[in-house]
């Protein structure tokens, strides 16, 4: 199972969301994580509300392998589209139950059914005890509590 850290948390939501230093930490430790990126006037920016980190294009693409990208403007969109990377793992949604990430996961909307391969999101959230099963079908689970399901789903935390 993929354990993937939301926006770089691991032990609930933290004032470091997003933060370059914070998805480098959780990467060291052999962790995805997902990111929310904003493309604003040519820069790319790291923030859920808003592009609060700037960072360059080669600070994503030698972190690709690791990254969940969520796009929050039609420039993040468009602009990581274009690039036309094969390894670039990105995607957009609001509140759509599922959403197709360019590498063809299921990124499974919170509290909506896990499907078999899927990226099962924010359970912490919704999820009830009969549902654990549910879970475990899916490819990975994206939290704010990483050491949590890792230890869950995984045998060991971090």
């Amino acid at each position: 199972m993929r354990f993937i850290a939301h926006r770089g948390n691991t032990q609930g939501p933290s004032g470091l969301e997003n933060s370059p230093s914070q998805i480098d930490w959780c990467l060291q430790h052999s962790l995805d994580c997902e990111i929310d990126l904003w493309v604003e006037e040519g820069s790319y920016l790291l923030g859920h509300d808003f592009g609060q980190y700037k960072v360059t294009l080669d600070w994503i693409l030698d972190r690709r392998k690791s990254l969940w990208i969520h796009c929050k403007n039609f420039k993040a969109l468009r602009t990581l589209h274009d690039l036309n990377e094969p390894l670039l793992n990105f995607f957009w949604h609001q509140e759509d139950c599922y959403t197709i990430t360019s590498l063809n996961f299921i990124w499974v909307y919170p509290g909506k059914e896990v499907l078999p391969g899927s990226i099962s999101v924010l359970p912490e959230n919704w999820i009830k005890n009969e549902r654990n099963e549910e879970i475990s079908l899916g490819f990975g689970i994206c939290t704010d509590y990483v050491s949590i399901y890792k230890k869950k789903f995984g045998g060991v935390s971090i």
